[in-house]
Parts: structure tokens; C-alpha cells; sequence
């Protein structure tokens, strides 16, 4: 069930899109879909949205949306640098012209000192243009509570995006 704040915030960012006329695409670790589903909770979302890739584990991410194992292994999964090559391999692997990622620590367990639950890094990267990072430390909230305020984040991010130049 998607709650109104983030309907909301999905049918903002859909307008916005469709305005613009560019495609969506998202590519999300921790939040399992959740970005994809909030935008297409909204109905015609189907001339915005293009795909969701789904890359929870490390091999998801190479091979569906082609992460360097390289950077899995010197960064791991939850880093800006994970979060921006998603980003970017969902561009390359879809028709969208926009890209949002999301990898994190939603818990209960999962965290460390170095990346404790509740930290998460977003990507947004537009075909030929820039690749935004944005990294949240939300705290352990409760699983669900930092999945919700990561889909949040994530539309943000890519609102942020296209007000960019």
C-alpha cells in the first residue's frame, strides 16, 4: 500500500516527466521495487515508466545492470559509487532516458560500524547528461520506515535532476 505522501510524490514526478517527455527507469537494491511501484501506482504511469530492474544481491547487479565487480568488491554494495553504476547500467540496459538506484542498510541486521542500518546512497543519471548521489543516514527507523523515506528520497533526487541544465 502506498501512502499519500508518496503517491503524492509519484504523481508529481510523473507529471514532471511527462512534461519533459522522457521515459523512467529505476534500479533498486533495498527498497525491492518499491520506487517502481509507487510510480506506477498512478494510473497512464505506463507512458513514463519504462522498466525496474530489481538487483538485490551483488550478482543481480552485474549481471542485469553490469556493476564492475570491481567496484562490488573495493566499495560494496552500499556505496555512492554501487549506487551511481546502477544508475548508469539501468540507462544502458533500457529505453529510458532517465535513471534513478537505490542501495542501502534497511535492517534489522545487515549493518556495521562502517555502514550502520538505515544508510543508504541514491544515484539519478540522465541519457548524455549528469549523474547526481545523493547518500541518506536515516537511522535505524524500522525496515519499513526506511524503505518508505527511500522511495521518497529517490523521487526527489530525480526531481532534483531535471532541474538541472
Amino acid at each position: 500500500m502506498i501512502d499519500r505522501e508518496t503517491r503524492d510524490a509519484a504523481e508529481k514526478l510523473l507529471e514532471l516527466l511527462r512534461a519533459r517527455g522522457l521515459m523512467i527507469v529505476t534500479a533498486e537494491s533495498c527498497t525491492g521495487g518499491l520506487v517502481a511501484a509507487a510510480l506506477t501506482e498512478i494510473p497512464r504511469s505506463s507512458d513514463v515508466v519504462d522498466r525496474g530492474f530489481i538487483t538485490y544481491s551483488n550478482a543481480a547487479k552485474e549481471t542485469m545492470l553490469g556493476v564492475a565487480s570491481d567496484i562490488l568488491e573495493r566499495f560494496g554494495a552500499v556505496s555512492e559509487q554501487t549506487a551511481r553504476a546502477m544508475a548508469e547500467g539501468a540507462l544502458r540496459k533500457s529505453g529510458a532516458d532517465v535513471a534513478v538506484s537505490v542501495t542501502g542498510v534497511a535492517g534489522p541486521s545487515g549493518g556495521s560500524a562502517e555502514k550502520p542500518v538505515g544508510l543508504v546512497h541514491f544515484g539519478a543519471a540522465r541519457k548524455n547528461g549528469p549523474i547526481i548521489h545523493r547518500e541518506m543516514r536515516f537511522g535505524d527507523l524500522g525496515r519499513s520506515e526506511i524503505r518508505r523515506r527511500s522511495v521518497l528520497t529517490a523521487l526527489a533526487l530525480v526531481e532534483e535532476l531535471l532541474a538541472k541544465p
